[in-house]
């Protein structure tokens, strides 16, 4: 009796494992792993993001604050990468790998900051001591609402576009 009884416990556990491992490998990510990569003039540009959805949240102003420096995806802060030497909004960025930021405004032009710290979770441990570069951007308004966070790279630069907002960043 003992012996049937450690084989259906040890038989339940095995299939409550199962389970779970199932569970977890089949659910996706709330905010998942992205990356746009793409070429600007002769610079290779990596921009690496979590990608949340709106899921009909109020998002500017709300979930992200307006005036206050924004990890500009989910998770991890966004990075950005360049192998050369380019031009950010008429601005010299060094080739290298950096954290990218936004501070959102409810009205007028953004900053964009590119610091040199390139692996840190959020924006809980920012400094702006450690900045390469801001510059200020302007965004435009989105025809269709854009429910993912979305990086595009494109020959004049890159735009985050999320929500009704999109990001646009000029690169020389």
């Amino acid at each position: 009796m003992k012996t049937i009884f450690k084989s259906a416990t040890v038989l339940v556990a095995a299939m409550t494992l199962s389970v779970n491992a199932f569970a977890q490998e089949t659910k996706k990510p709330a905010s998942p792993a992205m990356t746009a990569t793409g070429k600007i003039k002769d610079a290779n540009i990596t921009i690496s993001y979590n990608s949340p959805s709106v899921k009909d949240r109020k998002i500017w102003g709300n979930l992200v604050a307006y005036d206050q420096v924004w990890r500009a995806g989910a998770n991890e802060a966004t990075t950005f990468e360049t192998d050369k030497e380019i031009t950010v909004q008429g601005k010299k960025l060094p080739a290298g790998k950096y954290s990218f930021f936004l501070i959102p405004k409810e009205s007028g032009t953004w900053t964009a900051i590119f610091n040199k710290e390139a692996k840190q979770w959020g924006a809980y441990k920012y400094e702006q001591a450690k900045d390469a570069l801001r510059v200020d951007v302007r965004t435009k308004d989105l025809s269709a609402k854009q429910e993912t966070l979305v990086y595009k790279i494109n020959k004049n630069g890159f735009s985050m576009d999320w929500d009704q907002i999109s990001v646009p960043v000029e690169i020389k």
